[in-house]
Formats: C-alpha cells, sequence, structure tokens
C-alpha cells in the first residue's frame, strides 16, 4: 500500500490549523444562529426557541360573491327554479378561507404585523400560537401601497420578536425566514441576503425589497425575516418565480419601512402620506456630466420639476438639484428617496441634503397634505380617470404631473402611469388644468399627448 509523505511546515501548517479550530470561542447562546450545543452540534435551535413564539399563523374567512348560473336568464329554465318574470335570483356568496403568517411586534398591546395581502377584504381573522392558542383577530389597518396590515389580539403572555434596524443589514448576511407555507404550520428555512434596494416587482407602491435566497413559499407571506441573532429585518412578503414555488428568489419589506406604516396605522388606521411637491429621475453618469459634476461616483436624485407653491418651493429646492441625503441617511437612488417621502407623515419634518452646481446645501421642508387637481371634468374624454398637478421643468416649461390614475378608468386603459408628465396636447403646450381644458376637443376625439416619461419625450396617440 502506498504511504502519504508530507512535508513538515505542511505538518506544521495542519497544526497550526486544527489549534486555531479547538481554541477559536464559539458565540455564547443566544447570541447569534448557529452555536455549538451539548451535543457537540451547529444548531439554531437556542435561538429560534427565543423566536419563533413571537411567529403566528393567520387564517382569514372572505365571503366571494357567486355569479347567478346563465340558465337563469332563460325563460325555459326559469320556470323550473319558481322564478316569475323580470325577477332575478338573489345573489349567493360562498365562504373563502387562506392562510398566511404574521410577526408579534408588541406583546402588551398584542400588535401583530403582517401583510395586506394576507388579510385583505377579511370578514372574519384567526391567529394560531406557536403553543396552539386560537385567538379572533381585530384589522387595526393596511396600507397596499407598501403591502402592511396591522391586527391586534387580546390576549396575555405574548411573546415579542426583538426588531433590528433594516438600514444596517447587508448583503451576505446570514437570515433565517420562519412563516407557514402552504397551511404546513410553523417552517424555518434559511439564506442569506442576496440583494437590497430591490423595486419594481409590482407596478405600483413604495417598494425597497430585501431580497434573499431562504426558502419564501405560499403562506410565508407577512412572516418574518431575521438575521443570526434572532431580530426581525424583514416581514416576508413576495416570490419571483415561474411557477408559484420557492426558486431561490424571494423579498421581504425592511423591517424600518413596516415599522413606520404600523405606527401610522395604529395612529389613523390608514397611512397619511405627505407631498413633497417634486417630480424626480435617476442620477446616470450622462446626467452627471451635464449637469457639471465631474468625474466621480455620485448616488442620489435629481429634481427634474417643482410643483408650484409646494413644500420643495418652499424649500428652497430648485430644478437641476441632486437629493444625495434625507434626514441623514444616504440615498442609493430616486426610488429610496420616493420611499423616504413616502414613509413621512404630513407636517413632518424633511432635512435634504443637496448638490448644487458644486456646492453643498442643507434644505429643511415641510411635508405637506396632497392637494390634488382631478381632471374629473374630462370625463368624456380618454383622459378621464388623471389626477394632475401643475409642475415647473428645466428652461423654466411647465407641464402637468399624473399624481394618481384611478383603476379601471379610460386612463389607466390607454396606458397612464403616475409620474408621467403632460407637455401638450394635439401640439398645443399646456402648463394648467385650463390650458388642458383649452387643448381638449369636446366629445370623443384623437388626442396626441406630448408626453414625457422615464427621462424620455415620446408623442403618444390617444384614440377617443
Amino acid at each position: 500500500m502506498a504511504s502519504i509523505r508530507v512535508a513538515p511546515f505542511r505538518w506544521l501548517l495542519v497544526l497550526m490549523t486544527a489549534a486555531l479550530v479547538v481554541l477559536t470561542p464559539f458565540p455564547s447562546r443566544g447570541e447569534t444562529a448557529f452555536i455549538q450545543d451539548d451535543r457537540g452540534v451547529l444548531t439554531a435551535a437556542p435561538m429560534l426557541e427565543r423566536v419563533t413564539p413571537a411567529i403566528v399563523n393567520i387564517s382569514t374567512r372572505t365571503e366571494v360573491e357567486i355569479n347567478a348560473n346563465p340558465l337563469f336568464n332563460d325563460p325555459f329554465f326559469r320556470r323550473f327554479f319558481d322564478l316569475p318574470p323580470g325577477a332575478s335570483p338573489q345573489p349567493r356568496s360562498q365562504p373563502r378561507m387562506s392562510a398566511g403568517s404574521g410577526v408579534i411586534i408588541d406583546a402588551d398591546e398584542g400588535y401583530v404585523l403582517t401583510n395586506y395581502h394576507v388579510i385583505a377584504n377579511a370578514s372574519a381573522v384567526t391567529v394560531t400560537l406557536k403553543d396552539g392558542r386560537v385567538l379572533d383577530a381585530e384589522v387595526v389597518g393596511s396600507d397596499p401601497a407598501t403591502d402592511i396590515g396591522v391586527l391586534r389580539v387580546g390576549d396575555e403572555n405574548l411573546i415579542a420578536v426583538e426588531v433590528a434596524d433594516s438600514d444596517a443589514v447587508l448583503v451576505g448576511d446570514q437570515v433565517m425566514a420562519i412563516g407557514n407555507p402552504f397551511g404546513l404550520g410553523q417552517t424555518v428555512t434559511s439564506g442569506i441576503v442576496s440583494a437590497l434596494g430591490r423595486s419594481g416587482i409590482s407596478r405600483d407602491g413604495y417598494e425597497d425589497f430585501i431580497q434573499t435566497d431562504a426558502s419564501i413559499n405560499p403562506g410565508n407571506s407577512g412572516g418574518a425575516l431575521v438575521d443570526s441573532r434572532g431580530r426581525l429585518i424583514g416581514i416576508n412578503t413576495a416570490i419571483l418565480t415561474p411557477a408559484g414555488g420557492n426558486v431561490g428568489i424571494g423579498f421581504a419589506v425592511p423591517s424600518n419601512m413596516a415599522m413606520a406604516v404600523m405606527a401610522q396605522l395604529i395612529e389613523h388606521g390608514e397611512v397619511r402620506r405627505g407631498l413633497l411637491g417634486v417630480t424626480i429621475q435617476e442620477l446616470t453618469p450622462d446626467l452627471a456630466e451635464a449637469l457639471g459634476l465631474g468625474e466621480g461616483r455620485y448616488h442620489g436624485a435629481v429634481i427634474a420639476s417643482i410643483e408650484a407653491g409646494s413644500a420643495a418651493e418652499e424649500a428652497g429646492l430648485e430644478v437641476g438639484d441632486i437629493v444625495t441625503k434625507v434626514n441623514g441617511r444616504a440615498l442609493r437612488n430616486a426610488s429610496d428617496l420616493r420611499n423616504r417621502i413616502g414613509l413621512l407623515g404630513i407636517g413632518e419634518d424633511l432635512t435634504l441634503s443637496v448638490l448644487r452646481g458644486g456646492d453643498r446645501h442643507e434644505l429643511l421642508a415641510v411635508i405637506r397634505e396632497p392637494v390634488r387637481n382631478s381632471a374629473g371634468w374630462l370625463d368624456d374624454t380618454p383622459l378621464a380617470g388623471l389626477a394632475l398637478r401643475e409642475v415647473s421643468l428645466f428652461n423654466g416649461r411647465r407641464g402637468l404631473a399624473v399624481e394618481g390614475v384611478a383603476s379601471g378608468s379610460a386612463a389607466e386603459l390607454r396606458g397612464f402611469r403616475q409620474g408621467d408628465v403632460i407637455l401638450g396636447v394635439n401640439r398645443i403646450p399646456v402648463g394648467s388644468l385650463e390650458n388642458l381644458r383649452e387643448a381638449v376637443p369636446e366629445g370623443r376625439s384623437t388626442l396626441v399627448i406630448d408626453l414625457l416619461r422615464d427621462d424620455r419625450r415620446m408623442l403618444v396617440i390617444v384614440e377617443g
């Protein structure tokens, strides 16, 4: 049999490595996820023993209206159901049950964080604790824009999770997802933080997702994403998959965003978002060069337009300003600025760090209640359903920013989006609602819209 010979210096390296492994102390129990227990096994069980009582299963009951059988409209069949002429059968509803997850945030008050889509339109909500207790839950409020909902349960001996600062999370941090996938019951999966600041997952809303490869499946929604110390860093909310199951790409709402929304839901029952009064765009290398920033790497958002009489104008913001920080925290991009503003309540102060022509400025703004000028008087046009506000643009030009698009409206069907800016209609510049009223013909007609979208100017033909 052949023998294996190891050079002396390699033996020394092996012995030093072994000594390092033996002498390196394991973290004390409860400090981090994986520790060596009495069995000599690396395990996360002690940490999970502390955390999992704060994670709950949520069951909802929703009444779904059942469409009447089309046979009821046939005179021949109506007589078999004893329906007199002209009468319609009473609409029926059918209960639908669904399951999700939640996290106890305040043990004394009984507040539970979950997803909006878990409890949306629910007529009854029950919460099941790890110890088997089943509690009726009251819906405190919910916010579709961030997919966050808050429940309240009335019971003693609840255990809450510790909440971490999600702004301190880094890519590569070890995490665990805890929830109720497929209604199986409490389940734990592990992974790492794969990415931060993900957006564009849904069409609308405020998105700043933590991405993870920890397995997240249907039913995990509303559950906890915790770090290696068992602290909450996110509320699991979505998966990216072609087939409805986990493929290693899951998303969680950061704990800082969830807690900010929760505070408003508890206080008001809804999120009362204020308005700064700006339209923003991404700071690209080409735009940085055009603004005279020179070489270097810059992060932030460019002010593309300012609403007349807005909080932004009063604070001294100017078109072309680059916002780099909000309340002392650095911005990654334009979406980050939108999220920060969207989480502030009406009347809150906002300190903006601004780069203007190479000089840095600190500006103080006060978030105001949004005043939306509705275009409802255009009900008989392809623009019906738009909420518009007047804005000033580069070179002193003015336009109408789309502040909102009514669901199911003519404008939504024609592809208008929040953030679009209408510059003209049928070759007529529009800088005010009065201009728009004059430019849009009465009745149904074809409109040629001069539109600014995502830094691109385009002509959009809208059939009446």
